[in-house]
């Protein structure tokens, strides 16, 4: 179709004229005009973002990526030849993943069918990932469909990725620079981005569920156990409190019914006690669950992966980029839920941690739950200059994350205060390495500073007194696309180092691992040896009780890290009288 008459369908369109377009393609021009105040007869070209605000949108679908990266890359090997891309949209629709032939780099870049680009509907008109976003179902939309001029040789099939509360949080999509003309050329890429999104839903359910039943269905005995089309993930009373979307489609065919919070019984006749009998072992024809409409479906149920953490543990939910920060450790979690109440809010924040143990990523989760489109502005304190401070005067409104205030000299000081005094649409988290309660910060930092800074101060612990360190080394290690695992002794030595770079120290070594390991399993001799000691001062009686408690009172792991004897931790326990929380 030429440009002319590209505008010339636009137009009639909007004038109320019947084209023949899909009823979906006919909204969303108009959206575009209508809405977005987009003009169609001037090409637009792509839309990228910086590198740092792909990384911010990386780090906020780290989880996503990492889950979904197996099942693209599966993806990408059935239609290679064909001269697909597949692309990974967060739910703003920036892509932060991408598979494509690198022999058309530059062409992809140009299309935007590449990392950063931004396929908003509002910024990129009608598109696959704009509509998906927009609609919350799969689509194609084929050469003219699109709105801008710039993008008619495309095809863009893509598929909504929702997360286990049922709300949309990545789009799929399956692109073509140049495609045969007919649109239902494109009906086996909306199949495979439809079926891939729906695995990517399930990895994520399993992932982020495995200390609570699951019970998956399919209307096919076959593909029960292979590939169901839906699943829920349920408590102990039988409460949903989690799902793909297949499961709202199949459970909630109204779309009104909100699943998650509602026990499984009030959707089929199935009590939790016989959840069991679904489990493998059964014929699979004999595991028939009965919706309360009196359809059928098969199921299969999967026994909780991991024993739950104690009800006095739970501190309530936890949600977004908060969730990935920590697994099952209990001042974690309840450090998490405090940050979730502080987020929305101004109060000032100082994190207090070592180096390395993720203060950065905390204060970038805390500014996603803020306020939306606004900035992120990061200030390295060490070797700040007064300059630098005023270029922040013109900066936009958002997030001013202060590192390292501990390294602030006079200068900088008075330049801080002074910004502070003037911007009130600057939220200011801040970050120290040392106790903000002791002599050195309290001698470094000007008292007037300290208080604009430290409105609520939150501890953020060491890597050895972490209770969740397997959840964290599986977390490093699903950063490759590969499916790294240790070997339990190379799990134990690990467990049992000292850790004084933390998290960064960690992920370092793994990375060592995963490079020099021949296979999926990594053992003794892919570990790279610890660094050298250095002494990290502590409370002794304070640093072995969290020791004792992150080694879950296991006395040779404890005694390995402090690199003493077994026989010294026993007395050094009997002499603090330190005894086991039960």
């Amino acid at each position: 179709m030429r440009d002319h008459d590209h505008v010339s369908e636009i137009d009639r369109v909007l004038n109320g004229i019947e084209t023949g377009r899909d009823g979906l393609v006919s909204q969303s021009w108009r959206r575009c005009v209508e809405t977005y105040g987009m003009d169609p007869t001037r090409p637009e070209p792509a839309h990228i973002v910086t590198a740092d605000q792909l990384r911010e949108h990386q780090e906020q679908s780290e989880r996503l990526i990492a889950t979904a990266r197996s099942g693209l890359q599966s993806l990408f090997k059935q239609v290679a030849g064909q001269n697909y891309v597949l692309l990974l949209a967060d739910a703003k629709g920036i892509c932060v993943d991408f598979f494509g032939d690198p022999r058309f780099e530059d062409e992809l870049r140009q299309a935007g069918l590449y990392l950063g680009s931004d396929w908003s509907e509002e910024l990129a008109g009608t598109c696959g990932v704009g509509s998906c976003l927009v609609t919350g179902e799969a689509v194609t939309i084929h050469q003219s469909d699109h709105f801008g001029l710039a993008h008619t040789p495309l095809s863009c099939t893509s598929a909504p990725i929702y997360d286990t509360s049922g709300k949309l949080a990545a789009v799929l999509d399956i692109s073509l620079l140049r495609s045969p003309s007919p649109k239902s050329s494109q009906n086996l890429a909306m199949n495979l981005v439809k079926a891939s999104a729906r695995r990517v839903e399930m990895a994520n359910l399993m992932a982020m569920t495995r200390r609570d039943w699951v019970l998956r269905f399919s209307t096919s005995a076959e593909f029960l156990e292979v590939d169901p089309e839906a699943a829920v993930a349920l408590d102990d009373n039988g409460t949903i409190i989690g799902m793909t979307h297949g499961a709202r489609k199949c459970l909630a065919p109204d779309g009104r019914t909100d699943l998650v919070g509602t026990r499984i019984d009030m959707h089929m006749d199935l009590d939790v006690d016989a959840l069991p009998d679904l489990m493998r072992g059964r014929p699979t024809e004999e595991r028939v669950l009965r919706l309360r409409d009196g359809r059928g479906l098969f199921g299969h149920a999967i026994a909780p992966q991991s024993a739950r953490l104690p009800r006095h543990h739970e501190t309530g939910s936890v949600t977004g980029p908060l969730r990935s920060f920590c697994g099952p450790d209990p001042l974690l979690r309840q450090l998490m839920s405090k940050v979730a109440r502080l987020a929305p809010t101004q109060v000032p924040l100082l994190l207090l941690g070592e180096t390395g143990t993720g203060k950065e990523y905390l204060a970038r989760a805390i500014h996603v739950l803020g306020p939306a489109d606004r900035s992120f502005h990061l200030v390295t304190c060490a070797g700040l200059d007064k300059p630098q401070i005023d270029g922040l005067r013109t900066a936009g409104a958002g997030t001013l994350f202060l590192k390292g205030i501990e390294d602030l000299d006079a200068d900088g000081q008075g330049a801080v205060l002074a910004l502070l005094e003037t911007r009130d649409d600057l939220r200011v988290i801040a970050s120290t390495r040392q106790d903000p309660a002791g002599p050195q910060v309290a001698q470094l930092i000007r008292p007037e500073l300290y208080f604009r800074l430290a409105g609520a101060v939150l501890p953020v612990s060491p890597l050895r007194h972490r209770q969740d360190f397997e959840w964290l080394v599986d977390r490093l290690l699903r950063r490759s696309p590969r499916n790294f695992r240790l070997s339990p002794a190379a799990l134990a030595e690990l467990r049992g180092r000292e850790w004084q770079g933390n998290i960064r120290e960690l992920a370092t070594a793994l990375d060592i691992a995963m490079a020099l390991s021949e296979g999926s399993v990594i053992d003794l001799p892919d570990l790279p040896p610890p660094p050298l000691a250095r002494h990290i001062e502590t409370d002794p009686t304070e640093d072995l009780e969290s020791l004792l408690d992150a080694c879950n009172w296991n006395m040779a792991v404890t005694a390995r890290r402090l690199g003493v004897n077994r026989s010294t931790v026993l007395r050094r326990v009997r002499k603090a009288g330190l005894l086991r929380k039960i």
